[in-house]
């Protein structure tokens, strides 16, 4: 079945981290136009509603990962992921957005219609299996790029034989008891670095087995220098500057190790010395074979990880998966680990825009053919923008910013009577791959369901908040990249603002 068609003038596809502050900017810059979040499950929060496991948690502080008009009021900068669902029920409720989610909607298909200047969007209620299509003028994507309904997991050879359960982090059984239980978890990456502490704190016995290691730093669970500012400062001002610090520590930490990526090898391997025991394997078991930020910091809030090394209740083991057996694993090196319950924190598995299928005028949309504009919208494809936050800092960072630029786009085109607006390719710019640099398995394995990018601006991708920040707060919004039309048909173009030309 199919209901009738409702036209929104701004559609966000999901109810997460993302969406919920695209909506917040939306609804508070235009109080009068209609929008709606389409959000294929039951509740808002996206990952911090899915994810359940123990100790789940922030792994960027709050201070940058919390948006930049809604304050995070707790004293932890690392917050624990119940806090986080509850900082998005409360904004989403603050500024009315909960009014205008629709839930079990599952975005299926996106189609432009050049005719009519909109898109023609069909999703399927989750509950009752009917089709429903909206109309929108203007559509945003924020669907992160996690596959929700599937983890992944690598084959691996008896694990029929094993006896106890084996869990993936991303459906974790509420009801699992680990006390006094030998846990083995597979994975090196953040979740199996949340989780390893969490789980012995649970009175687990934990063996981390790691096929090779990624990097662990300690950080503190609370900023010093934030919480002094709101005890000497106004409140905007104490949430101003704490954001300011975090983004200045974070940027010169990248930037650092970029440029300079031996120096940040030897600074982390410091401060591992300090929190492990005297002559522990640092070699074996914290010295990944890439650079830093090759592949995202893991952080150990306050030292947990560490700690659980240190007090015994956390073993590390790197080595190879040979077979499962009835009572654990046999490691190619032939040793056995055995186990009550096996834990596979082996990664997740990526979907580029929720996997909607996007049509522009009857042709379907290839997204590896097409190329990101300013990190956010897409080549040949109108009135569309996503966000896709930071590989090297918070994902709200970006959100904000692609949020932001989205508003004064839009408010742009109301002053000078656009309907529509398009990233028109140069084929002068080069392709590249959307994520250079950045090597995690995931990315590697769902590199090609995602659009390029290209070797110069306004193509290429920026990891520089600071870059992006003037670019997308305070840059043109007319540039020679960006095609506006009006709505009658032999469009008039706006004089300077049609670009497309051989030579860029």
């Amino acid at each position: 079945m199919t209901t009738a068609v409702e036209h929104i003038d701004v559609l966000i596809v999901g109810a997460g981290l993302s969406g919920i502050g695209a909506a917040c900017h939306v609804s508070r810059t235009f109080p009068r136009r209609t929008y709606l979040l389409l959000e294929s499950r039951a509740a808002l929060g996206g990952t911090w509603d899915l994810f359940r496991y123990p100790g789940i948690r922030s792994d960027s502080d709050m201070y940058t990962m919390g948006y930049r008009f809604k304050p995070w009021a707790a004293e932890d900068a690392i917050a624990r992921g119940g806090s986080i669902l509850e900082y998005l029920r409360e904004t989403a409720a603050e500024y009315g957005v909960d009014r205008h989610i629709r839930f079990r909607h599952r975005v299926v298909r996106a189609e432009w219609s050049g005719a009519d200047n909109h898109w023609i969007v069909r999703a399927e209620r989750t509950d009752t299996g009917e089709t429903v299509v909206f109309t929108a003028g203007f559509l945003l994507s924020c669907s992160g790029y996690y596959r929700y309904d599937a983890g992944y997991r690598p084959e691996f050879a008896g694990t029929e034989r094993f006896a106890g359960p084996i869990v993936h982090p991303q459906f974790w059984p509420q009801d699992l008891d680990c006390a006094g239980k030998r846990v083995v978890l597979i994975g090196s990456g953040a979740t199996a670095v949340t989780l390893a502490p969490a789980l012995a704190e649970r009175g687990a016995h934990v063996t981390m087995l790691q096929r090779s290691p990624s990097y662990i730093v300690s950080m503190s669970a609370h900023d010093r220098l934030a919480l002094a500012a709101r005890r000497i400062l106004p409140a905007p001002a104490a949430h101003a500057f704490a954001r300011a610090e975090n983004i200045v520590y974070s940027t010169a930490l990248y930037q650092f190790s970029r440029r300079n990526p031996e120096g940040m090898r030897k600074r982390i391997r410091g401060w591992q010395q300090r929190w492990l025991p005297e002559g522990y394997d640092i070699d074996t078991h914290f010295t990944p074979r890439y650079d830093p930020w090759d592949q995202r910091l893991c952080i150990a809030p306050g030292g947990d990880f560490f700690r659980a090394i240190r007090h015994g209740n956390l073993d590390m083991v790197t080595d190879r998966i040979e077979t499962f057996t009835e009572s654990g694993l046999r490691l190619t090196s032939g040793v056995t680990l055995e186990a009550d319950i096996v834990v596979t924190a082996t990664g997740l598995n990526l979907l580029a825009f929720g996997d909607v299928e996007f049509v522009v005028d009857g042709a379907p949309v290839e997204m590896a053919a097409n190329m990101s504009y300013k990190g956010m919208m897409l080549s040949g494809v109108p009135n569309f923008a996503y966000v896709l936050g930071y590989p090297n800092a918070s994902w709200t960072l970006k959100a904000d910013l692609v949020s932001e630029y989205v508003v004064r786009l839009l408010k742009y085109m109301d002053k000078h009577g656009y309907a529509r607006c398009m990233p028109v390719r140069d084929p002068s710019v080069r392709s590249e791959s959307l994520f250079p640099g950045f090597t995690p398995g995931y990315v590697r394995r769902a590199a090609k369901l995602f659009p390029v990018q290209g070797d110069r601006a306004p193509w290429r991708l920026s990891a520089n908040y600071l870059r992006d920040l003037v670019t997308l707060r305070f840059g043109r919004i007319a540039d020679r990249a960006m095609l506006f039309q009006r709505a009658r048909r032999g469009a008039e173009i706006g004089v300077g603002e049609q670009v497309s030309t051989p030579n860029g």
